[in-house]
């Protein structure tokens, strides 16, 4: 592969064929790498749900960002912010286990807030409540203390 040029898709969008690993740090090329979540995929809720959970316990949050983004996306309008606070979830754990800790609580924070229009309905099984004070929870202690162990942090979305 010709490194100094960009990867492009069919319609001409800019890619990024590097290798990445588990919180999605892009690695030298030939370097083995986590592999990529496909994108533009359409789930239903519950296979979002499962997918992005066995990505989190694995300790791959940013994988588990790419699974809610194509939710959040694809998804009915009036789901897109339930979605993006989940992804938004995943992101504030993978700057937090990077170290970022400013922006790994501020990502934190700002998904448990587009959660809260959920708080007392609880779609499609989601503990909402629960994940919003896991969020805070984890904000106030990354911003505090070392770095985090994702795998070891990963938040149950569903009961």
């Amino acid at each position: 592969m010709n490194e100094t040029r960009r990867d492009r898709d069919a319609e001409g969008r800019a890619r990024n064929a590097r290798p990445r690993d588990g919180l999605g740090r892009p690695l030298p090329y030939g370097t083995p790498g986590v592999e990529r979540q496909p994108e533009g995929v359409v789930r239903t809720p519950p296979e979002t749900l499962t997918q992005a959970q066995r990505l989190l316990d694995a300790g791959m949050p940013f994988h588990a960002h790419e699974v809610f983004e194509d939710a959040w996306k694809s998804g009915p309008e009036d789901e897109r912010e339930l979605w993006r606070g989940l992804a938004q979830l995943a992101v504030g754990l993978t700057h937090s286990a990077r170290g970022n800790t400013a922006g790994g609580a501020r990502l934190l924070r700002r998904g448990a807030g587009a959660l809260a229009p959920f708080a007392g309905s609880g779609p499609y099984g989601i503990e909402v409540a629960a994940l919003s004070d896991w969020a805070r929870e984890l904000a106030v202690r990354v911003e505090s203390g070392p770095t985090v162990d994702a795998a070891a942090e990963a938040p149950r979305l569903r009961g």
